[in-house]
């Protein structure tokens, strides 16, 4: 709707996990780095964990855009399944035929010889489980499994688990010790700072075709503050707010916009300014009372003076504290700004990571 009124070529906040819109910050960056070491040691377990919207399948999805056409990989979003049924799935998404009635042990002996025959090919085979944390005890046991289809030199399987920070903390079962051996890499992907916050949502905008400013500082750091840095949360927010500003036929989203549009998709009430605002008002409410109760005499009015200067400068120093306060909070920033397009690959044989290293068609 909002679109063409802002010059863009098309909606630059969808939700949907586009790797064109992936800003590489530099968490990342470094997450990025991880999943890559962990495929180039080639066996065993990555795990990527990251709260709710902060951008872990989609950075999954940029890695595998970038695998060569011999990696085979399965992709399983739905983690609500069987030992059975996983292993069913594992052979549908790189194309294994078998009985309809077959059981778990026949679906394993049929997966490891198509391994086999990939491996001797020179092939791969990449599992990755989205949600991870939701797998069962059973349905971790029979991944584990998995990673025991291997040749005397190299797994034939590698898998990677991504999930929310409640996955660490299964794999950290003793009943998992085993599997969590097996991780090669692990990496927590945090919220983007307020810096990043600004330069995702520019590069966005700079995606979907629009290079000036639309965003205003303010703006920004509101969007920042109702989103905690998750770029999910930053996605729906900034929707909404050029939806608010086209609607009142503003060319630039303002604080007040954002405001409004946080609260229309966040259900947050409508916030006053950070800082002490209500001290004034407590300060006169003091003052009217301490000149109500004090004798009308000459004693009590040097008294009243007295009293009325220490709430003065009380007053005036919670003001200072709250002022200080805003400006600290509007000034955070961090110094490396950093724009880089979301192409980072695997350098074939040395497992070294670059900012923007290529895969190369022979393999990993």
């Amino acid at each position: 709707m909002y679109a063409s009124f802002f010059g863009l070529s098309e909606v630059p906040f969808s939700i949907a996990p586009d790797p064109r819109y992936l800003y590489m910050s530099k968490r990342h960056r470094e997450a990025m780095a991880h999943l890559v070491y962990g495929i180039n040691e080639g066996g065993g377990f990555v795990q990527l964990t990251g709260e709710v919207g902060s951008g872990k399948t989609t950075l999954c999805r940029c890695l595998l855009m970038q695998l060569p056409e011999n990696v085979d990989v399965a992709l399983i979003l739905n983690p609500l399944i069987s030992e059975a049924e996983l292993l069913a799935t594992l052979c549908d998404e790189i194309g294994i035929e078998y009985p309809p009635d077959a059981t778990a042990t026949k679906l394993l002996k049929v997966l490891n010889q198509h391994l086999l025959a990939n491996y001797a090919e020179g092939g791969r085979t990449v599992l990755v489980i989205d949600e991870a944390q939701l797998l069962t005890r059973s349905v971790l046991e029979q991944v584990r499994i998995l990673t025991n289809l291997e040749t005397t030199r190299q797994k034939l399987l590698q898998v990677i688990l991504i999930g929310q920070p409640e996955l660490s903390e299964i794999l950290g079962r003793e009943d998992l010790k085993q599997l969590s051996q097996r991780i090669t890499a692990r990496y927590h992907l945090e919220p983007l700072n307020l810096n990043d916050t600004r330069e995702y949502v520019k590069y966005r905008l700079a995606v979907a075709g629009c290079e000036r400013r639309v965003f205003s500082g303010r703006a920004l750091r509101r969007v920042y503050r109702h989103s905690a840095g998750v770029p999910r949360l930053i996605n729906v927010i900034c929707d909404r707010a050029l939806l608010g500003a086209y609607t009142r036929n503003e060319k630039n989203v303002s604080g007040a916009v954002v405001r409004k549009a946080a609260r229309e998709v966040l259900g947050e009430p409508l916030r006053r300014r950070n800082g002490n605002w209500w001290a004034p008002a407590i300060a006169a409410a003091l003052v009217l009372g301490v000149l109500f109760v004090i004798p009308n005499t000459r004693a009590g009015i040097f008294d009243a003076g007295r009293q009325l200067h220490s709430l003065y400068a009380q007053t005036m120093e919670s003001a200072r504290h709250s002022f200080r306060s805003l400006m600290e909070e509007s000034s955070k920033t961090d110094t490396s700004r950093t724009r880089v397009a979301p192409k980072i690959g695997l350098n074939e044989g040395t497992g070294n990571i670059g900012a923007a290293v290529t895969v190369g068609s022979a393999g990993i």
